[in-house]
């Protein structure tokens, strides 16, 4: 339980760290990244296997590259459920979804 709720911050604070950087991507606060980062966490664990299986080809077929498609894809539909996290477009949402990533594992590695 402990390692879901650290997870869940480490990811709300690299949503806080995109929304910083990215100028296409706004959160309404710490409370919206919370929600965003919960919101985030559900749709990774059960669309993006989905996902991931349904586009397994393509994914075999670029060595795995296509995997930041999904990514940002599951970012982006964050995004557009979730009325406190703003994400301009899908491009943004790529490259938003890698610096989430990138965060996301330096902060793993201090904490874990």
């Amino acid at each position: 339980m402990m390692g879901i709720i650290v997870q869940w911050i480490i990811t709300t604070v690299a949503i806080l760290v995109v929304a910083y950087i990215m100028p296409g991507v706004r959160v309404a606060g710490i409370g919206g990244a919370l929600v965003a980062a919960a919101i985030l966490g559900i749709l990774n664990a059960i669309v993006r296997p989905i996902l991931v299986i349904l586009t397994l080809p393509i994914t075999i077929l670029t060595l795995g590259l296509f995997l930041f498609i999904i990514n940002a894809f599951v970012f982006w539909i964050v995004g557009s459920i979730y009325s406190g996290l703003r994400v301009d477009s899908f491009g943004t949402a790529l490259i938003a979804s890698i610096i989430v990533s990138i965060v996301s594992f330096l902060l793993n590695f201090l904490f874990w």
